[in-house]
């Protein structure tokens, strides 16, 4: 004979089904660091397309990856087709 679960049970589920499908929606902003040694406010005025600014990190070092300004991950630059993508190589 099989026991049944209270039916209050499963309203907490339904109900913890809901909230996730509403958080699901939620926007967030996710941003990639990558920190400028020496960057200087003459710098930042200079920014124009096609410039390249240099780094002193090197290829395989992690950044930060913050969702809504809380460090989240780590993860390195790679390039996809004609693309700069960030691949996640730890979680905080």
């Amino acid at each position: 004979m099989e026991e049944q679960a209270p039916a209050t049970a499963d309203a907490e589920t339904a109900n913890s089904d809901l909230l996730w499908t509403q958080l699901l929606e939620l926007s967030c902003e996710i941003t990639v660091e990558l920190p400028l040694a020496g960057f200087t406010v003459r710098d930042l005025i200079q920014l124009a397309p096609q410039r390249v600014i240099d780094t002193k990190a090197s290829i395989n070092s992690d950044v930060p990856t913050l969702v809504n300004g809380t460090v989240l991950a780590w993860s390195e630059f790679e390039v996809v087709a004609d693309s700069l993508a960030v691949r996640i190589t730890d979680f905080v």
